[in-house]
């Protein structure tokens, strides 16, 4: 049975050998790293890595910061069309969902070198303060998604006034 394999291994194509995986390689070049057919011993099946990389989702790198006022969420999602792309948030977690499409034009036996994540990808992360989600505001420069989250100022005071009935 496979493992699940971590981002960096499905990014940059590599395969994290066990003792109970024997790894078929081609004589020759003849296509993407990812043609490599893994053989488990102990069921004697065959299954390609294409096949489990469908299955997989990736986990989404970003980076979290605050200013004075705001809590930032910066993730990279070039190539992420807008419809594919959900965020959901609660007032102390956040979570960013969405799928890459590849192109399908290009025919697979015409590849090099194919390195590239496509599929889904997800990350759910606990922010370290209260915001105000009916406040948030989420922008796209150049493929970076920055999403800010307005603080809540607990300290902040308000008066109320008593009215007579």
């Amino acid at each position: 049975m496979l493992k699940k394999r971590s981002f960096l291994e499905r990014l940059t194509g590599s395969i994290k050998l066990d003792d109970e995986e024997d790894i078929v390689a081609p004589h020759s070049y003849a296509g993407p790293i990812k043609r490599i057919t893994v053989k488990d011993k102990d069921e004697h099946t065959e299954e390609t890595l294409e096949s489990k990389e469908e299955e997989q989702e990736a986990e989404l790198t970003l980076d979290l910061y605050q200013t004075e006022n705001e809590i930032i969420v910066q993730a990279m999602i070039a190539g992420v069309h807008p419809d594919n792309l959900s965020i959901n948030m609660t007032r102390d977690s956040i979570t960013i969902r969405g799928r890459r499409e590849e192109n399908q034009s290009v025919n697979r036996e015409n590849y090099f070198l194919k390195e590239l994540y496509w599929g889904t990808f997800s990350r759910t992360v606990a922010l370290p303060e209260e915001v105000n989600i009916e406040e948030a505001e989420a922008l796209e420069k150049h493929g970076l998604l920055i999403i800010k989250l307005p603080k809540i100022d607990k300290n902040k005071e308000a008066k109320l006034k008593v009215k007579s009935i």
